[in-house]
């Protein structure tokens, strides 16, 4: 009866694997605000000609959102993880350690050591923008930072580093989380022991946030912030196992919650910031949660199709972690094609359409013609001789479809 139980166990339910557009849409937009953020701390939206069209401080929103779709992006990382893990498994409780760090493993690590070597060249070679130089910063530090997952708290202590390196502080702590997830997922094997201790960490946001003073990298890229982002999703993702499916009411209710709450923080933040201070937030990761739900229960009645000429923005968020990883390449080549050019600044605004493009076709091109071959080839070779076996080749298929960051 083990044995039987144990292949139950290992047969994913391809319904809750199955892609979601919707979901991958919230992921582009995530992916996009990263990127426009990146471009306008150089060549700005405003002091320019849209400013004659466009309200300043609604420019001033849109160029620094970045962060907040970084903490978009942790809640959706979140939910799909937990959402993959529950289809595979059948409950987080029965999760298979081994398997779950293989999944991750085959899925973040190409891609991102890739990455790491093409900067560790342009480091060697003294391409400008990707030179680390900072007093008390070396390359080998910077590479045992991106490998020990603390990469976040070395530029806490020494600065900055060069933007291509910069980006993956967010990968120090969500692939911290994910170390301790499925180990905590069996300390607690009932829903609401894990459950009850996910909300604790949820609503610790802005205390946790708030407590953080007199060092400004630390406050963005501390980890327990980014850690309750997650555990959102997560919970988010318990939630659609218990409540597999909702009224229409239901679902527009969440999806007007979702989209209002997380509209008011990307495009309003300076008025919510003095009411709620680092309870925004809060409201941005709740309101992600929201949506999602929304997303997933509609999925579950009839999957919505995308709108017209939106199929872009699905597009990236289907290859987002690529994007995130390799955005700054094309950023600072075309930051340095602006400069050389002599372009007009009043017209900056126009370069943010060609990076978008640019971003988005590079991060496409190594998710098609590297990681997901080798995402693939590494899941057969590691999940075929270990208690997730019973999947086939079925199941990590179904997987590198789902997962991502």
């Amino acid at each position: 009866m083990h044995d039987v139980a144990a292949q139950n166990r290992a047969q994913p339910t391809s319904s809750s694997m199955a892609r979601i557009d919707g979901i991958d849409m919230l992921r582009g937009l995530s992916i996009l605000l990263v990127v426009v953020h990146h471009v306008s701390l150089r060549i700005p939206l405003r002091d320019g000609w849209l400013e004659t069209i466009l309200p300043r401080r609604f420019l001033g929103t849109l160029m620094y959102n970045g962060y907040e779709g970084v903490f978009v992006f942790f809640v959706i990382s979140g939910f799909l993880i937990a959402s993959h893990s529950i289809a595979r498994w059948g409950s987080l409780a029965q999760i298979d350690v081994r398997a779950f760090y293989a999944l991750r493993a085959a899925r973040i690590l190409p891609p991102l050591a890739l990455v790491v070597s093409v900067l560790a060249m342009l480091h060697l070679a003294g391409v400008p923008f990707h030179v680390i130089d900072r007093e008390g910063q070396s390359l080998g530090r910077a590479l045992l930072a991106v490998a020990g997952l603390h990469l976040n708290w070395y530029e806490a202590q020494t600065g900055y580093l060069p933007g291509g390196w910069d980006v993956l502080w967010s990968l120090s702590i969500e692939e911290a989380f994910y170390l301790a997830f499925p180990l905590a997922c069996l300390a607690l094997p009932r829903p609401l022991w894990l459950a009850s201790a996910l909300v604790v960490i949820a609503l610790s946001l802005p205390v946790t946030r708030g407590t953080i003073t007199g060092n400004d990298i630390w406050l963005e890229k501390a980890y327990l912030p980014g850690m309750a982002a997650i555990a959102t999703g997560i919970l988010a993702a318990m939630a659609t196992q218990r409540w597999p499916r909702a009224s229409w009411s239901c679902r527009v209710g969440f999806a007007l919650f979702g989209s209002t709450g997380l509209a008011s923080v990307l495009l309003f933040g300076h008025v919510l910031w003095p009411l709620l201070r680092d309870g925004s937030m809060l409201v941005l990761t709740l309101s992600t949660a929201c949506l999602l739900l929304a997303l997933y229960w509609d999925a579950r009645v009839e999957p919505a199709k995308v709108p017209p000429g939106w199929g872009w923005l699905l597009s990236m968020g289907r290859c987002s972690y690529e994007i995130y990883l390799t955005h700054m390449f094309i950023v600072f080549a075309l930051v340095a094609l602006y400069r050389a050019s002599g372009a007009d600044a009043h017209l900056g605004f126009l370069w943010h359409v060609p990076a978008v493009l640019a971003t988005w076709a590079l991060g496409a091109a190594l998710s098609r013609g590297f990681s997901e071959p080798v995402n693939r080839r590494l899941r057969q070779a590691w999940l075929t001789s270990g208690p997730s076996s019973g999947t086939g080749d079925a199941a990590p298929r179904a997987a590198s479809r789902m997962t991502g960051t």
